[in-house]
């Protein structure tokens, strides 16, 4: 059976792509190695006090935009939200996450890292934010993340130095900019021809891997 792959697009400061976090493990249970996710970066935080200026500061600002977090939470008891985010904490941008979590990447697809501590470790940024309240802008923060999913800084940072890591979240943002990617988050199946962006819920998702692995023909999908 062939395997399904799936890109994730995602910012790692955006509260419904933590909220999908429940959604893609339930497609790693039910469908174990038939599906591929590779976890990619769009830039939707890159410039937060930017953000926040432009699309809230009519609506209450950082403490509007954190109630609108935590309201949006009551949908998802299963998942812990600090009420610190956005009031208390407030990270500058997701940039600098981005950049640590693709020097993980490229130091777990040399080896150097174990495999597994790129998606731990991406996870592990998400709920070191919006579960704990911490500021996964700094780098302190970060390299606590990649310590604790199995990545010591000693060999993530030389990623960072030498500009390798910078060259991966280019081709993200870039991969992004190309597949016409709308926001946080975003999967990309059947190469570029399916998109399922924002709270989708499970039952689409697995709608469209089940399609998937009908195994249509390739005219299926483009009729001209």
């Amino acid at each position: 059976m062939a395997t399904i792959e799936i890109e994730h697009f995602s910012d790692v400061l955006c509260v419904w792509a933590y909220f999908s976090e429940p959604r893609l493990a339930e497609v790693a249970r039910n469908f174990g190695a038939t599906v591929a996710v590779t976890y990619r970066f769009v830039s939707v935080f890159g410039d937060v006090p930017g953000k926040i200026a432009a699309n809230w500061a009519a609506k209450g600002g950082y403490d509007g935009f954190a109630e609108h977090a935590l309201q949006s939470a009551a949908q998802f008891p299963e998942l812990r939200v600090s009420a610190k985010i956005w009031r208390e904490v407030r990270p500058a941008s997701s940039l600098s996450p981005h950049l640590y979590l693709k020097a993980i990447e490229l130091c777990e697809r040399a080896g150097q890292c174990p495999q597994g501590s790129f998606a731990k470790a991406t996870g592990g940024m998400r709920h070191a934010f919006f579960g704990d309240g911490h500021d996964v802008a700094r780098a302190e923060v970060q390299q606590a993340v990649g310590s604790s999913a199995g990545a010591p800084a000693a060999a993530v940072l030389p990623y960072i130095e030498d500009g390798r890591a910078h060259a991966a979240l280019a081709a993200d943002y870039k991969a992004a900019e190309t597949l016409g990617i709308a926001g946080s988050p975003t999967l990309v199946l059947n190469h570029g021809r399916q998109k399922l962006y924002g709270n989708v819920g499970y039952r689409i998702i697995e709608a469209n891997i089940q399609e998937l692995l009908r195994d249509p023909k390739p005219d299926d999908a483009s009729w001209c």
